[in-house]
């Protein structure tokens, strides 16, 4: 047996035993990249995976949907498409989110430095540069939220590389936080925000309209399985670009939507930043 045959069924089966306990697995190519595109799939034009959240799903049995083939199905992960791939394979890939996990990519010395005093100790692997801190708990994605850190947690992929040091524990605000972005100072939640120019006539002719929104909110955030904080911030940006320039929203909307979030789990600071910020993106 060649190295590289030995290699192609350690990768397989490190595969097969991270998805039976309910990681979702991919093979990647060398340099650490999931395969690319096939032919009937190039540039997305097959619709994508459902999970790629675009429209109609993809029947490709290959895995070149990067981070959106990752998978826990041993029929896919050993079916005869995926074995040319992982013919090719120089490492398994995994998609932290699925898993509900997110990893804390540190790159550098620095890096590491920095988790260790500002972030509660969990299951840490070395990579070739610098460390990976695996975190329970899923949230957005975001590369260079600070100097050597990347976020890897939903719609990415990390590579595997062992199992590592130290027990997983829960995801701290201290990571959710860092994908936030200038976040603007809180301040108190008023009962309307800035009315249009040209009188603030309302356009929405009917309190059904922002009921309807208000409620669509709430549910999106009630049902939230994962980046909670994220979810917060994204209904709170929709209320306020459909709602938020005519003086329609009152103190019992933000309280509603700032109790719906409180029950996910979000402080009160939170949901006053996210709202802060949501104002702040959307130059309220």
């Amino acid at each position: 047996m060649t190295q590289a045959t030995r290699l192609r069924g350690e990768h397989l089966t490190a595969a097969l035993s991270l998805a039976a306990s309910g990681w979702p697995v991919l093979p990647l190519r060398a340099g650490k990249v999931p395969f690319g595109n096939c032919p009937a799939c190039t540039g997305n034009r097959c619709g994508g995976r459902p999970n790629m959240k675009t429209p109609g799903p993809c029947t490709c049995p290959a895995p070149c949907h990067g981070w959106a083939a990752a998978t826990t199905d041993h029929e896919i992960i050993t079916s005869r498409e995926w074995a040319a791939a992982w013919r090719e394979a120089a490492a398994v890939g995994y998609h932290p989110g699925g898993a509900g996990l997110t990893v804390v990519d540190l790159d550098d010395a620095a890096a590491i430095a920095w988790a260790r005093a500002s972030l509660p100790a969990t299951q840490t692997v070395a990579t070739t540069r610098g460390e990976h801190w695996l975190y329970r708990g899923a949230m957005t994605s975001a590369n260079r939220v600070r100097p050597g850190v990347d976020i890897k947690s939903t719609m990415a992929y990390a590579r595997w590389l062992g199992p590592g040091t130290g027990a997983l524990t829960a995801l701290p605000d201290t990571v959710r936080d860092l994908i936030v972005k200038d976040p603007t100072p809180a301040r108190p939640v008023t009962a309307t925000v800035p009315a249009p120019a040209g009188g603030g006539r309302c356009p929405h002719r009917t309190p059904t309209y922002l009921e309807r929104g208000i409620a669509m909110a709430e549910q999106r955030i009630r049902e939230a399985a994962s980046a909670v904080h994220a979810t917060v911030f994204g209904a709170f940006l929709a209320v306020l670009s459909t709602h938020g320039r005519c003086g329609c929203l009152t103190e019992a909307h933000t309280a509603r939507l700032f109790a719906a979030a409180q029950a996910k789990g979000e402080s009160p600071r939170h949901c006053a930043d996210a709202w802060a910020n949501a104002l702040a993106k959307l130059g309220m």
